[in-house]
């Protein structure tokens, strides 16, 4: 009797390890909404920007006169990439041709977030009406 209550009991913690495993190798991805503005990781994380925005290259004209001239120069010459920029976070974006046609714009993104890496995996990218 020792026997059978030991084994079920060693069966039962080695399929809650396993279930415990898989649920951290892979866990439950929900569809979240994300809104910010599409931009350049240049000028969102403060790369040559004081704001966060691109507020002092729009001003000096060098990198273009609007906010998607400049992400487009950030991307193609300094080695940004696209991201979402949402307050103080900054979003990785997934897709990057897909979602390149939206920067400098404010935009509605529907994803999966990888918090590891602050990834959105980009299922639906729209543009936000302003009211």
């Amino acid at each position: 009797m020792k026997r059978i209550a030991f084994w079920s009991a060693a069966v039962m913690m080695l399929w809650a390890i396993a279930a415990q495993a898989q649920t951290e190798s892979h866990p439950a991805e929900s569809q979240k909404l994300f809104r910010g503005e599409v931009s350049d990781s240049q000028c969102a994380l403060n790369v040559h920007s004081l704001t966060r925005s691109h507020q002092e290259m729009l001003k000096s004209k060098s990198m273009g006169g609007t906010a998607t001239s400049c992400s487009l120069y950030c991307i193609k010459n300094l080695g940004g990439e696209v991201v979402l920029s949402s307050a103080k976070t900054v979003y990785r974006l997934d897709k990057q041709d897909a979602v390149r046609e939206f920067l400098g714009q404010k935009a509605k993104i529907t994803g999966t977030l990888d918090p590891k890496t602050k990834t959105i995996h980009v299922e639906k990218i729209e543009v936000e009406v302003q009211p």
